[in-house]
């Protein structure tokens, strides 16, 4: 009996191929992409799963609190605080820091064999470790042991992809590399270990770890002493002894605070915190918008998770559309079979058999689908997922029986509906819908254009957004300004020539040498206050060292006093240059006010005088998420605060002016390779969760649309069906082609017109609060709703018209034939 329903169900999919396909395709499509968010969800959340120690494993944050600031929680530490905190609760067992080679996108790395030239590499995600970090976290060692990597100073481990990259085949393991670093200075290191990949992400993504001890940051560290106030750019973790109560340690931290770094912080005028983050929870983090890797937000993975949902909501109720579509076309068969004797069970299992069929069909080709489109979907959401049935197999069951119950739910209205109906009724050609069916089937297309309506909503809201980042007034030029970091002593000791050789060129308009350009990261603050006031009044002001062509060269606009000049050559050392943000935070009426005034900034004890000679207008030095803050900039000599050199060129033969900074590069430096950017785009690389959310937003908002008109094409051919006859006489008695379809266009024009005003709101309240993420937006105006109305709107006109036109256009006397 089940083979002969077999042969029935394949028989009748041959027979109605066209709407067999798009009924498989909407639901195989909408199945894939599910699959593929929900394979990115999974992913997301398995963030530091693997760690051994994961259920014990804490870092530890900070919380500054001053007068008149935002209580910002952030997830660094200053030095001593977790040796301390070890050292104080016996619930520690262990502790360890990490500190990113801060201003440092890419690090020289050098090797020299005994035999051959030396060989440079640029390379990403280097890190400093206390010897305990191995211990702690888990890495799988090919060469070398963790326990003792990083015991000794000026040691390192690098990963697999580095050593192969530099040795090739050959052994890593006790080779010495030179590594030049901003933060760490210049020093060779000896390799103790190589790790691999562990297969699942971790918050962590170390290309190679330096031992702390041995480089420029260990021996700035030991001058400053312990001083639990500053420095705080420390990722610091506590390795908790099993059975502790994480909440009960963080009880007893006000305590810690004020017994270690009550006297610190006063004379800094500021309070402090400390808190514990479990490290299975920093990657979806609420509260840290920051991390070694950014965290994850969770809006973009609700977002991405809402649009799977209704992804698939939008597949399943276009399959159930269109399989109803379909169903008055067996009534004859029902009729006859149930005058030979078949049963009402019988029928049900058929129908019900015959839309497994096609659901399981549905699932093998989204699997497919997936498999073909996971690589565009890894680089569109820019990780390495894998594809794994053992590893995922709980997810992928969980699919094949939402698939069946989609096929169970889908079937049931043939099934059940036309199975109970009187087989002499059904063959004299009586079936009617009854009203609550077809309402039932209207509100599932309203449903689905909901859904696309939001999701058109929310594309254009993104891009207009994204479009207003990338051309919203900076505050200084970021056009045609290339970025050459300065890596090695060499090319620092070099940048001042290097500078004056480029300006001399006539494609360029000038150069400048700083130490952080905007749109990176910039950790270097310091607290200034005005006259009269104190450390606890004073503002915390980012800075930025800089040499007296740097302002000019990005184009920063004075409102007040000057900018450095080699005119004055007297500048360096206790001249500043600051933000309106910064004189209106310091309590300085106006810019012109404050030109000429001190400020103070006191440290370990001693008080530090900057006279204001310049007050530049604000500046986004970060991306337009965040507000402008107090910045300043002071002009130094020191070579070693030379990281970058920013040349401004004119527009023109771009291609010319590299192959000139190529050139002039290696007449000062032949032996350092040359790499740079362009600050525009550095300063995009800040929206790329944004771009990447806009993309994928925009991608399955193509994907819904076309699920849903797919759902729509089901209903109008579903009417035209219902309604051949009723066409037949109308064309019998004159009407015109326009006439018929205007009439059969209508009702479902009405649909989508309902749709858009339920729609409407509920993209706004959703897309207003994703707005409020941003500093600076773009406000959500009529104009986009008008612009959705008319997409829906065309795209529905465009569905039902074809399916309208065929039926107006059909012969009626072979639709009167049977009267």
């Amino acid at each position: 009996m089940i083979r002969n329903y077999m042969k029935i169900a394949w028989r009748n999919l041959m027979n109605n191929k066209f709407f067999s396909f798009v009924n498989i395709f909407g639901l195989s499509v909408g199945l894939a992409c599910c699959m593929l968010i929900a394979l990115y969800l999974n992913y997301e959340t398995s963030y530091d799963g693997y760690q051994k120690n994961i259920n014990n494993l804490y870092q530890v944050g900070t919380s500054f609190v001053a007068e008149g600031t935002k209580d910002d929680r952030m997830p660094f530490t200053s030095p001593p605080v977790v040796a301390a905190m070890k050292r104080e609760f016996p619930e520690v067992a262990d502790c360890t820091r990490l500190l990113a080679l801060m201003g440092d996108e890419k690090v020289l790395v050098q090797y020299n064999p005994a035999t051959g030239d030396k060989r440079s590499f640029l390379e990403k995600n280097g890190f400093l470790a206390d010897p305990s970090f191995f211990r702690m976290f888990t890495y799988d060692f090919i060469e070398g042991k963790p326990d003792n990597a990083l015991d000794n100073p000026n040691t390192m481990a690098v990963s697999e992809e580095m050593a192969h990259k530099i040795f090739g085949l050959e052994p890593a393991l006790n080779k010495v590399l030179h590594v030049s670093s901003n933060m760490n200075g210049e020093q060779d290191y000896k390799i103790t270990g190589v790790f691999r990949p562990v297969g699942q992400p971790s918050h962590i993504n170390a290309g190679f770890v330096l031992s702390l001890e041995g480089g420029e940051m260990y021996k700035y560290l030991q001058r400053q002493g312990n001083d639990f106030a500053r420095n705080n750019m420390f990722y610091s973790y506590l390795l908790l002894k099993p059975g502790t109560d994480a909440a009960n340690l963080q009880a007893k931290f006000p305590a810690f605070v004020q017994k270690y770094e009550e006297n610190d912080l006063k004379r800094m005028g500021r309070g402090k915190r400390q808190f514990l983050t479990p490290v299975h929870d920093l990657h979806l983090s609420q509260t840290l918008t920051s991390n070694v890797t950014p965290p994850a937000s969770r809006t973009y993975l609700y977002v991405l998770g809402s649009i799977a949902v209704f992804t698939l909501l939008i597949a399943c109720i276009n399959f159930m559309n269109l399989s109803t579509a379909r169903s008055s076309k067996r009534s004859a068969e029902v009729g006859v079979r149930k005058v030979l004797g078949a049963e009402k069970s019988a029928l049900v299992r058929q129908f019900l058999g015959e839309s497994l069929l096609m659901t399981i069909i549905a699932f093998v080709l989204a699997l497919g689908i997936v498999a073909a489109f996971l690589p565009a979907f890894n680089q569109l959401s820019d990780k390495n997922i894998i594809l794994s049935f053992s590893a995922d197999k709980m997810l992928f069951a969980e699919f094949l029986g939402l698939t069946l119950i989609t096929g169970l739910i889908a079937g049931s209205y043939p099934a059940f509906y036309l199975s109970s109906f009187n087989p002499v009724a059904v063959l004299k050609g009586k079936l009617v819908n009854s009203l609550a069916v077809v309402s039932i089937r209207k509100g599932l297309v309203v449903f689905q254009f909901v859904i696309s309506v939001v999701l058109i909503i929310a594309s254009v809201v993104i891009a207009r957004q994204m479009h207003f980042m990338r051309t919203a007034d900076l505050g200084f030029t970021s056009d045609q300004q290339i970025v050459i970091p300065l890596r090695s002593s060499a090319a620092k000791s070099m940048a001042t020539p290097l500078r004056d050789a480029l300006a001399g060129s006539s494609s360029v308009i000038s150069a400048g040498v700083s130490t952080y350009y905007p749109g990176i990261a910039n950790l270097m603050d310091a607290g200034y206050y005005k006259d009269g006031q104190s450390m606890t009044d004073a503002r915390h002001t980012r800075m930025n060292y800089i040499d007296d062509h740097f302002l000019a060269t990005l184009g920063f606009k004075c409102v007040a006093g000057r900018l450095f000049s080699p005119d004055f050559k007297s500048d360096t050392g206790n001249k500043i240059v600051v933000n309106e943000d910064a004189i209106k935070e310091m309590g300085f009426q106006s810019p012109q006010k404050a030109v000429n005034q001190n400020i103070y900034f006191d440290l370990q004890g001693k008080k530090y005088t900057f006279q204001v000679i310049g007050v530049v207008k604000d500046f986004h030095f970060e991306d337009l998420h965040l507000a402008v803050t107090p910045y300043g900039f002071q002009l130094v000599s020191d070579k070693n605060y030379f990281n970058y050199l920013l040349v401004h060129t004119k527009a023109g033969n771009m291609a010319n002016t590299l192959k000139m900074i190529t050139d002039t590069w290696r007449k000062f430096d032949p032996a350092d390779p040359l790499e740079y950017t362009f600050l525009d785009e550095d300063f995009q690389k800040n929206y790329e969760a944004d771009n990447r959310l806009a993309s994928t937003v925009s991608y399955f908002t193509v994907i819904a649309i076309l699920i849903s008109c797919l759902g729509l094409f089901g209903l109008a051919a579903f009417s035209a069906e219902q309604r051949i006859k009723e066409i037949g006489v109308r064309k019998v008695l004159g009407a015109k082609v326009i006439t018929i379809v205007s009439l059969l266009s209508v009702d479902f024009l009405k649909l989508i017109i309902i749709a858009i005003v339920i729609a409407s709101p509920i993209a706004w309240w959703v897309m207003n609060n994703w707005l409020q993420g941003f500093a600076y937006k773009q406000p959500i105006d009529w104009g986009i709703f008008a612009y959705t109305t008319a997409i829906a709107i065309v795209l529905g006109l465009l569905t039902i018209g074809s399916q309208a036109i065929k039926a107006a256009m059909a012969n009626p006397v072979k639709s009167l034939r049977s009267e």
